[in-house]
C-alpha cells in the first residue's frame, strides 16, 4: 500500500513540476505602471484628506451632549475611531504614493538587470 502512495505522490509531483515549467514568466512592471499607481494613490490620499477635514469639522460643530456618562463616553470613542480611521487612510495612501514615486524614479535610472532565476 505504501508503494502505491509513493508512486501517486511522485506522479503528482511530476505533473506539478511540468505545469510550473510550462507557465511563462510574468513580464516585469515598467515605470509607467509605478507612475500610474503613485498618481492613483496620491489622488486617494488627497480625497481622504478632504474627507478627514470635513469629518473633523462636522464633529467639532455637532458635539454630542448626552445626559448619561456611558452614552457620552461611547459617543466620544466612536468619534475618535471615525476620525482616526479617516486620517489613517490618508496616511496610508500618501505613504504608498510616496513609495511608488520613489520606485518610479529608481526605475527610470536602473538599467536592465538580469533575472535572478
Amino acid at each position: 500500500m505504501s508503494d502505491s502512495k509513493n508512486s501517486s505522490f511522485e506522479k503528482a509531483d511530476a505533473e506539478s513540476s511540468n505545469t510550473l515549467a510550462e507557465t511563462p514568466a510574468t513580464p516585469r512592471k515598467g515605470p509607467l505602471s509605478f507612475l500610474s499607481g503613485a498618481i492613483t494613490s496620491g489622488l486617494f490620499a488627497w480625497l481622504c484628506l478632504i474627507l478627514s477635514q470635513k469629518t473633523v469639522t462636522y464633529f467639532a460643530l455637532h458635539s454630542p451632549n448626552y445626559s448619561s456618562a456611558i452614552a457620552q463616553s461611547i459617543a466620544s470613542g466612536f468619534k475618535t475611531l471615525i476620525i482616526g480611521m479617516c486620517f489613517l487612510a490618508t496616511f496610508s495612501f500618501a505613504f504608498i504614493g510616496f513609495g511608488l514615486t520613489l520606485v518610479f524614479i529608481r526605475s527610470l535610472f536602473a538599467g536592465k538587470e538580469p533575472d535572478a532565476a
